[in-house]
């Protein structure tokens, strides 16, 4: 009999783990079943420029895995079941269904989170998501010169946003919202080419501003201060997939699936987990970051040892570390932070319009990897070993 495999979620993560496995296995002895409730990737790296009324390249799955042996599922996950080894799924090519596996790949990552501060799930827009970018492209079309913007979040995520929009719109007036000083995490030279950045864009940063309330109008940070916004951009983290939570797997606070670091849970080892969706450890006990950085070279672990273990071969391992922290302000402009292998900042930073391109280059190797999911690995396969795929009865599995 096959062995099931089934993957949940194709982002950046999940994409990668299917196209990998499908790779190291072969077809007769596995099925690897995709689940995801769209039928084409979606760059999350660049939903900043979507948002911005940029139009993003098609990446349809089915060009994507042809040929490859990976089924892909178009449905929404709404339930897992570890000890039955089951997923319950609802979606466009077909109804509520389950789902049966022998091997789980958990990559349902993470969308956007409100902080549960007031009038945020009410009035601000978000970039974490394709739907979301699109509103927020649609408001930002919608207003005309002078319009307030505040885009709430000085992490990653928070400065592309609001140097995309201003360099986009140079008509509004853009401002940014962070917690501690701008880029307080960064070099000196990374601060100091921010600062430059920032300024020749005309966005007014605000800081030491924690928001604590937003209206349709503005919002109010904690020491008292109103900042105008006819549109609110909440970029102040992200928030796990709560499917996980709901189940017996070992958990973080936040909703994270515990692992090892062969990316396996450390109740549950039939269920992997990869991406956003996992809490894992990288060099000096520090848990990885939320991060395409992080993701794909999970997803590399995760699929190499699940190959490894059901062909009753050495599991590989290798650490992942952090080289550097790219960050696109707008079009032409970008700044790359080197980093220790624990992702702290260190003096060398790239500026300018080098850095823009290296982002560049950066972003369409992700996407090229997704696209391409099999390529530069061995073409030879590994046989599963048989005992490893006979099906066993359901049982909660211990660490």
């Amino acid at each position: 009999m096959q062995h099931r495999i089934v993957v949940l979620g194709a982002g950046y993560t999940g994409a990668v783990a299917a196209g990998r496995l499908a790779k190291r296995l072969h077809r007769e002895d596995v099925t690897i079943t995709l689940v995801n409730p769209e039928a084409d990737f979606v760059e999350r790296v660049r939903l900043h420029q979507l948002a911005t009324g940029q139009e993003l390249k098609p990446r349809p799955f089915g060009e994507m895995f042809a040929g490859t042996g990976v089924e892909l599922r178009l449905a929404s996950v709404t339930a897992v079941d570890v000890e039955r080894k089951t997923v319950s799924v609802s979606g466009a090519d077909g109804g509520p269904a389950e789902l049966t596996y022998d091997t789980l790949v958990y990559a349902l990552g993470s969308g956007w989170n409100d902080g549960d501060v007031p009038g945020t799930a009410a009035h601000a827009d978000e970039v974490s998501s394709r739907p979301g970018a699109r509103r927020l492209r649609d408001r930002l079309a919608a207003l005309g010169a002078g319009r307030p913007v505040v885009v709430v979040g000085g992490g990653l995520t928070g400065l592309e946003a609001a140097t995309e929009i201003a360099e986009s719109r140079p008509d509004l007036a853009v401002s940014l919202a962070v917690r501690g000083t701008l880029g307080d995490w960064l070099s000196a030279k990374g601060r100091a080419h921010l600062r430059k950045v920032t300024d020749r864009l005309g966005i007014e940063v605000h800081e030491h501003a924690a928001v604590d309330a937003v209206a349709a109008d503005r919002v109010t940070t904690a020491d008292g201060r109103t900042v105008p916004a006819d549109v609110t951009v909440w970029t102040t983290g992200f928030a796990v997939h709560p499917i996980a939570r709901a189940t017996t797997l070992e958990v973080t606070e936040r909703g994270q699936i515990v692992v090892d670091e062969t990316m396996r849970s450390v109740s549950h080892p039939d269920v992997y987990a990869v991406g956003d969706a996992a809490m894992a450890i990288g060099p000096n006990d520090r848990p990885l970051r939320m991060s395409c950085a992080s993701g794909v070279p999970m997803a590399w672990q995760a699929a190499d040892a699940i190959a490894a273990r059901l062909a009753g071969t050495k599991v590989p391992h290798v650490s992942i570390r952090y080289f550097q922290q790219c960050v696109s302000l707008g079009r032409r402009e970008g700044l790359i932070q080197f980093v220790t292998a624990d992702d702290r900042a260190v003096d060398k930073a790239l500026t300018g319009r080098v850095a823009a391109l290296y982002k560049e280059l950066i972003c369409k190797g992700a996407a090229w990897g997704v696209a391409n999911p099999t390529a530069g690995l061995p073409s030879r396969r590994r046989r599963v070993v048989r005992q490893e795929t006979q099906r066993r009865t359901p049982s909660r599995a211990t660490a």
